[in-house]
């Protein structure tokens, strides 16, 4: 059973409070673009942290080598284990909000089980969104332990559409 919080945040990303897209979508667009820089050759993925009130961004990242390191992977035939680093380490590493500060995590695809772990000791991690589901579901237990709670959105489909649609409006 959802919580009215809950209820509230699902019908505020659906769309159906007005005709503008919600913080929420836009931000799930926003690590779409931000997967554009990964430089992994077997998936790519983004990642953003936000204020939970939507006003900041507090880090970002994507997933590929380390800084000042040859781009690619490193072991590009073994399936999760190519050397890159994953886009939600690389947004933890780039947060600059302290654990008490509450957080919102948006990936463009479901954590690991180790980056679930991270994002629970990033600390004040209330929700995080995803939009495609990652090979294994391991790590619904460790955010749900932890109280985060965790909806599934799909990003803006045409951001290009959309805007030239409103501009001539």
């Amino acid at each position: 059973m959802m919580n009215p919080e809950e209820l509230e945040v699902l019908e505020r990303i659906s769309g159906a409070r007005d005709d503008r897209p919600s913080l929420e979508r836009l931000f799930m667009t926003m690590a779409h673009f931000m997967a554009l820089r990964s430089t992994c050759s077997r998936r790519s993925v983004g990642c953003l942290i936000v204020s939970e009130d939507d006003r900041h961004v507090l880090g970002m990242g994507y997933n590929g080598g380390a800084s000042h390191q040859e781009n690619g992977c490193e072991r590009p035939k073994e399936s999760g284990n190519c050397g890159c680093l994953h886009a939600e380490e690389n947004a933890i590493i780039n947060c600059y909000a302290p654990r008490s500060q509450p957080k919102k995590v948006f990936t463009t695809v479901f954590p690991c089980p180790q980056c679930a772990k991270r994002l629970v000791n990033l600390g004040g991690v209330v929700s995080l969104f995803y939009a495609q589901d990652y090979h294994t579901d391991a790590a619904i237990n460790t955010l749900s332990r932890a109280n985060i709670i965790i909806y599934q959105l799909h990003p803006l489909l045409f951001p290009k559409d959309f805007i030239e649609a409103k501009l001539n409006s």
